[in-house]
C-alpha cells in the first residue's frame, strides 16, 4: 500500500523516536484489525499503541467518521477483555472527518494533522511537524550555552527550564525527575495531554 506524503513523515518521525511498526491487520483477542499504520512504543514508551488513519485517501472506510469510531471502540474493548496496558493514541493524518469523532476523545488519545508543513522553499517542515505529535515524543531539554553551564546538572535544567515554561511546569517536571527518566516522560505528556483538553474546551466555548 502507498502511504501519502503526510502518513510516511509521521511514521518516520515515530520511527526515529522509537516506535516499531505492526504489521497490519494485526488480532486482538481473536479480532482482526486493519488500519493505515500501527506503531508500538519501546522502553518508557513501550505500553503506547498509536494508530494512523489516513483520513484522506479513505482506504478501510477511514474517510468516514463512523466507521473509524466504529473500528476504534472495537479495538478498545479488546484491549479491554484482554486486560491490555496499552495506552491508546489515534492520529487522523488529512481532511476533517466528518461525523461524531469527538467521541473517540472519550476511549482514547486523539491528534489530528490536517496537512504535511512545509518551510518557504517548499520542503516538508519537520519541526512543525514534531509540534503536533509532541506528546508521543521524548523529552528534549534545551542545551544551555557554554556560559551558563554552571553549577549542578539539577541547577542547569531548572536554568534551561525558565526559558521555556512556567513555574508550576518547572516544579512538577523537576519533582518527577527525582524517580528517573521515565517519570519525567510520564510528567510532561500529561502536561501535553491537560493542555490539549484546556484548548479543545476553550475551542467549544
Amino acid at each position: 500500500m502507498t502511504l501519502s506524503p503526510l502518513i510516511a513523515a509521521i511514521r518516520q518521525r515515530l520511527n526515529d523516536a522509537g516506535y516499531d511498526d505492526l504489521p497490519t491487520p494485526f488480532r486482538m483477542a481473536g479480532v482482526e484489525f486493519q488500519f493505515t499504520g500501527a506503531l508500538r512504543g519501546r522502553h518508557g514508551r513501550a505500553l503506547d499503541l498509536v494508530l494512523l488513519v489516513d483520513t484522506t485517501a479513505g482506504s478501510f472506510g477511514d474517510s468516514d467518521g463512523a466507521r473509524v469510531r466504529a473500528r476504534i471502540q472495537a479495538l478498545s474493548r479488546a484491549l479491554d477483555v484482554t486486560a491490555s496496558r496499552y495506552v491508546l493514541t489515534v492520529v487522523l493524518a488529512g481532511a476533517t472527518l466528518p461525523g461524531d469523532v469527538e467521541a473517540l476523545a472519550d476511549i482514547a488519545r486523539v491528534l489530528h494533522i490536517d496537512t504535511l508543513p512545509v518551510d518557504e522553499a517548499g520542503d516538508p517542515d519537520f519541526d512543525r511537524l514534531e509540534d503536533s505529535i509532541r506528546v508521543l515524543l521524548p523529552l528534549s531539554i534545551p542545551q544551555a550555552a557554554a556560559d551558563e553551564q554552571d553549577g549542578t546538572a539539577q541547577e542547569q535544567l531548572e536554568k534551561a527550564l525558565k526559558k521555556v515554561v512556567d513555574g508550576a511546569t518547572i516544579n512538577t517536571i523537576m519533582d518527577a525527575a527525582e524517580r528517573g527518566d521515565e517519570a519525567v516522560t510520564d510528567a510532561i505528556a500529561s502536561l501535553i495531554d491537560a493542555a490539549l483538553v484546556k484548548r479543545n474546551e476553550e475551542e467549544k466555548a
